[in-house]
């Protein structure tokens, strides 16, 4: 066996699942799922039918190189989402399965092995299991609120940066929500020049946002205001999953620096993770339109100003810059997560299981995740009971 297996540790979701075991909650409340990150909203119906009406090209093999409507459509949306002058369809944008398989394989086709990787504490796992496995040590960057959760990049020393390979980034964060602005991506592209390492950005939740006239900024829209329409060392992954509510579609993209893609792409032609036909046509229309993605994104505002109304003076929490997770602080997010299971019938997720040890700390230990994916009502039920329990 791979013995870099052996440094995988167990999945967030299952470390919560034992921190559970025996714990009984009152039988007369219905259980909230506040922990996983799975968009509940209804998916998009012309979505649905764009898939329905497709079927029958289930009968031809997928290029791994995605259809040509495909990627220009990912590369109009880009433009116009970034105030891009242009995005090469045919080299700069690889269609993906999803984000999460795109994430990992990418630092096997990057990475050399001894090389560092690093990535933000708290952080998706993923970033980790891909550097392991890449056969590098990853390099834990902490988010903390004396930086406002965005990592703090001074902490690294320059011996580190010497040794990166790939620095990931997560904007706007999971599970923080904070965001790099335009100035913090500039200067990482700055130290990606000076110490020679590719930037993954990891903007998934980038279509999660609160104010319709101000949305995040991204890694190829500060490439651009350097003049840098190569997008040199820079490369995005986004997907229909948050966006869209289609986490089962499986259906995202890599776009930036096409000298990266036409590697990453070799690596994934012999990997076997084509985007199927009939999945690729509804995308298309997904990244088509985005009154879809604007009504969403009302919705999350409702639930955000209803669940924070109600917490409010109860629970030291505020509201993200991004993305549909709450992160308060709660003492010992173990304890919480466990007695809130146990008094409430509330699933939340504790912050160490985000984070890893750094710098003599676990930046997530104090915290629990909460992700406003259930129904409003259900939202607001949460937030009554956790005000209850809080008190």
């Amino acid at each position: 066996m791979n013995p870099n297996l052996q440094q995988l540790q167990p999945y967030p979701f299952a470390k919560l699942a034992k921190l559970k075991e025996g714990v009984e909650p009152p039988a007369d409340l219905t259980h909230i799922a506040l922990s996983i990150g799975e968009p509940k909203h209804t998916p998009p119906a012309f979505v649905r039918d764009e898939l329905i009406d497709n079927l029958d090209k289930l009968a031809s093999y997928p290029v791994t190189k995605g259809l040509d409507p495909l990627r220009e459509t990912i590369a109009r949306w880009l433009c116009e989402r970034f105030q891009l002058d242009a995005v090469d369809a045919e080299t700069q944008v690889i269609p993906v399965n999803g984000t999460r398989e795109a994430l990992f394989a990418f630092a096997q086709a990057v990475v050399s092995p001894g090389a560092k990787v690093l990535m933000p504490n708290p952080f998706y796992q993923i970033y980790e299991g891909a550097a392991f496995l890449a056969g590098a040590t990853p390099h834990f960057i902490n988010c903390g609120a004396e930086t406002g959760f965005k990592p703090d990049f001074d902490s690294v020393p320059e011996d580190v940066w010497h040794q990166c390979d790939l620095l990931y980034l997560c904007t706007p964060g999971n599970p923080t929500g904070a965001l790099l602005d335009i100035d913090d991506l500039k200067q990482l592209i700055a130290l990606a020049d000076r110490y020679d390492f590719i930037i993954a950005s990891d903007e998934c939740y980038s279509e999660l946002y609160f104010d319709e006239a101000s949305p995040p900024a991204g890694l190829l829209q500060a490439c651009a205001e350097l003049g840098r329409n190569d997008y040199h060392r820079c490369v995005v992954f986004h997907s229909l999953s948050k966006r869209s509510n289609l986490p089962g579609l499986r259906s995202g993209f890599v776009a930036g620096d096409a000298n990266v893609l036409e590697k990453f792409l070799l690596y994934r032609t012999y990997h076997g993770c084509a985007m199927p036909v009939p999945t690729q046509y509804a995308s298309i229309a997904a990244w088509q339109d985005e009154q879809h993605v604007q009504e969403n994104r009302a919705l999350y505002r409702q639930k955000f100003d209803a669940v924070l109304e109600v917490l409010d003076g109860c629970l030291n929490v505020q509201k993200p810059q991004a993305s549909f997770y709450l992160w308060p602080k709660v003492g010992n997010g173990e304890d919480f997560a466990r007695e809130l299971f146990r008094q409430q019938n509330i699933t939340v997720l504790p912050g160490a299981y985000l984070a890893r040890k750094a710098m003599g700390v676990n930046p997530g230990s104090e915290y629990v995740r909460m992700a406003l994916v259930a129904t409003l009502d259900e939202c607001i039920e949460a937030a009554k009971r956790i005000r209850q329990f809080c008190q």
